[in-house]
C-alpha cells in the first residue's frame, strides 16, 4: 500500500506524512442514528448554546441597566463593551473546551455548516446540530426573561440589530467578515496537520477560538451588536420578538453562512490545497 506523501522542503521532494487526514463524513449516515454518541452530542450542543447565550445576554442587559440614564448610573459603569465582549468569548472557550470531545463544539450553526461543506460532519449531523443549537439559543433567552421579564423587555433582550447610521450592507459585510476570522480559526485550530506538529494545540484549541469571538465583538458590537451565530441572533429575536429584530434577522444568517462557506473554501482548497490533492500533485509533471 502507498504511503500517503505531501511536498515538503527545498526542491518540492516529497516526504511522508506524519499525520492522518480523518475521511470526508458521508453525505448522509443512517448508523449514526443507532449510536448514542450522536444524541449525546446533539444534547451538549443544545445546552451549550443554552449556556451561552443565558450569560452573554444576561451580561448585555446587565451593562445597559448599569449604565441606563433614566436612572442616574454611570454612563462609564458596568462590564462596558469591553467586557461583553470577554463575555462572548470567554463563553466560547469553556464551552468549546467542555464540549469539543463530545460533539465537537460548535455551538454555532455557522461554524457547523462550514465543518459540513469541508465533509467534516454529514449532512443529518449538520441539520440537527443547527436544530439544538436554535432551540437551545431560544431556551437560553427564555431563561433571561423568565428571571428578569422587566430588565429584558426594557434593555432589549440582547437582540441584534442593525445599528442607526449604518447601511444593511455595511452589516452584511461585517457579519460576513466576522464570521470568516471565526471559522478560519476553528479550521486552523483543529487541522490535523498543526496537530501532529504542536502537540500543545489540541489542548489549546479552544483559546483561539475564543478570542476570535472576543476579537470580533470588539469590531462589530458597535454596527450589528456582533452575530457571527445564527442561533444567538435567531433565539433572542425569538423571545423578543420586536420587528426590528426581524426586519434585520436575514442579515444574522445569509452575512455568517457567508462567511463560513468562504472559509472552508479558503481552508480546505487554498491553504491545504484539497482539490490538488484530489486530482494528484501537479508539481510531479510540472516544470516549475
Amino acid at each position: 500500500m502507498a504511503k500517503d506523501v505531501e511536498v515538503g522542503g527545498q526542491g518540492g521532494e516529497f516526504q511522508a506524512k506524519d499525520y492522518n487526514d480523518p475521511p470526508p463524513a458521508p453525505l448522509i449516515d443512517a448508523e449514526e442514528f443507532t449510536q448514542w454518541s450522536f444524541y449525546r452530542a446533539i444534547i451538549a450542543e443544545f445546552i451549550a448554546t443554552l449556556l451561552f447565550l443565558y450569560i452573554t445576554v444576561l451580561t448585555v442587559i446587565g451593562y445597559k441597566s448599569q449604565t441606563d440614564p433614566a436612572k442616574n448610573a454611570d454612563p462609564c459603569g458596568g462590564v462596558g463593551i469591553l467586557g461583553i465582549a470577554w463575555a462572548f468569548g470567554g463563553m466560547i472557550f469553556i464551552l468549546v473546551y467542555c464540549t469539543a470531545g463530545i460533539s465537537g463544539g460548535h455551538i454555532n450553526p455557522a461554524v457547523t455548516l462550514g465543518l459540513f461543506l469541508a465533509r467534516k460532519v454529514s449532512l443529518v449531523r449538520a441539520i440537527l446540530y443547527m436544530a439544538a443549537q436554535c432551540l437551545g439559543a431560544i431556551c437560553g433567552c427564555g431563561l433571561v426573561k423568565a428571571f428578569q421579564k422587566a430588565y429584558y423587555n426594557r434593555y432589549g433582550g440582547g437582540a441584534n440589530e442593525l445599528a442607526d447610521g449604518y447601511s444593511k450592507g455595511t452589516g452584511l459585510g461585517a457579519e460576513i467578515i466576522g464570521t470568516f476570522v471565526l471559522v478560519y480559526t476553528v479550521f486552523s485550530a483543529t487541522d490535523p496537520k498543526r496537530n501532529a506538529r504542536d502537540s500543545h494545540v489540541p489542548v489549546l484549541a479552544p483559546l483561539p477560538i475564543g478570542f476570535a469571538v472576543f476579537m470580533v465583538h470588539l469590531a462589530t458590537i458597535p454596527v450589528t451588536g456582533t452575530g457571527i451565530n445564527p442561533a444567538r441572533s435567531f433565539g433572542a429575536a425569538v423571545i423578543y420578538n420586536q420587528d426590528k429584530a426581524w426586519d434585520d434577522q436575514w442579515i444574522f444568517w445569509v452575512g455568517p453562512f457567508i462567511g463560513a462557506a468562504i472559509a472552508a473554501f479558503y481552508h480546505q482548497y487554498i491553504l491545504r490545497a484539497a482539490a490538488v490533492k484530489a486530482l494528484g500533485s501537479f508539481r510531479s509533471t510540472s516544470n516549475i
